[in-house]
């Protein structure tokens, strides 16, 4: 994905550390301590520009969220977003999905979501699938005992060999919708991308997959 630079997005991370964190790692064990509560700790991995992890925290004041994005510019948008509606209970990482484990401590987190994640067609860009065995172990490791993926896009090809990644994790498939925008689902909350391919027409598929609970072995 092409990213349009925008001027002065550095300086704008710069001015607010409270929000887009700088030395995140030496949060690491202790997220809670950081946001002032026990609430729950949910991640967006490729959050873009912050409408999906905003609206979550302003519908859900008892969940602390972080916002994981590599992109400068696009991070700068969802600090725009975060500052406009008075977030306390989110905070943004400038960091690469696949290095959880060197801000999160194991079992630390209590939910992933995975939007409109990048579906690298290609077979030998399978490893860059955030839904690719090495990402999966990875959130497992930052992910409490039987913690939950949520996962929503509109490829149909990354969506079957998602749920197929799954199943070979050894994840259970909890629910499953294939036209989430024509179905009874309450709540959604859109991403950019979300409300870009809907508006098309475009079929949005939505699944909540389980990490097996190795506590029970």
């Amino acid at each position: 994905m092409r990213v349009r630079k925008r001027k002065g997005a550095e300086e704008m991370l710069a001015e607010h550390p409270e929000i887009v964190l700088e030395e995140a790692t030496a949060w690491k064990g202790r997220w809670q301590q950081l946001f002032g509560n026990d609430h729950p700790i949910h991640i967006e991995i490729g959050m873009g520009k912050g409408n999906f992890i905003t609206g979550m925290a302003q519908a859900h004041p008892e969940i602390n969220y972080v916002g994981v994005e590599m992109q400068v510019s696009v991070v700068s948008h969802a600090l725009d977003k975060v500052l406009e509606k008075d977030l306390h209970n989110v905070r943004l990482l400038h960091i690469d999905g696949s290095a959880l484990t060197e801000y999160f401590a194991d079992s630390e987190v209590d939910q992933i979501y995975l939007n409109f994640s990048d579906p690298w067609p290609k077979k030998r860009h399978e490893k860059r699938r955030l839904t690719s065995p090495d990402f999966l172990a990875v959130d497992e490791t930052v992910l409490k005992p039987a913690g939950e993926i949520h996962f929503k896009t509109d490829n149909q090809g990354l969506f079957e060999y998602s749920l197929g990644s799954f199943s070979q994790y050894g994840m259970t498939i909890q629910k499953v919708w294939l036209d989430l925008h024509n179905s009874d689902f309450e709540g959604n909350i859109m991403t950019e991308y979300e409300e870009k391919f809907s508006s098309r027409g475009q079929r949005i598929y939505r699944v909540e997959a389980r990490f097996p609970d190795k506590r029970k072995k």
